[in-house]
């Protein structure tokens, strides 16, 4: 199975709980996965099969809403590439040009 890359964002509703104490239950459940990942300003991003990480995201998302969010608003950005992985590292490293 093909690694893709998943980047999502989880903002949390609540009139009485921090946001960032929301989102940190959904960084934690993406932490505990094992999978490669990491925290951006605006999303985080993993790396793994399509089907593992959207079970991740519906982990995460439920976390924020178990912590006490009366909702949240979820965003997804995914790159799958035909018959090979994909990888935060070739994205990131410097490039020859």
């Amino acid at each position: 199975m093909k690694n893709i890359n998943l980047g999502i964002q989880i903002v949390p509703k609540s009139k009485t709980l921090d946001s960032y104490q929301l989102v940190d239950k959904a960084i934690a459940v993406i932490a505990a996965s094992g999978v490669p990942y990491e925290v951006t300003p605006f999303e985080t991003v993993m790396e793994g099969p399509e089907t593992k990480l959207m079970a991740i995201a519906k982990e995460a998302q439920e976390a924020v809403l178990n912590a006490g969010a009366e909702e949240v608003l979820v965003y997804y950005r995914m790159q799958i590439r035909k018959g090979k992985d994909v990888s935060m590292e070739e994205k990131t490293l410097p490039h020859k040009h």
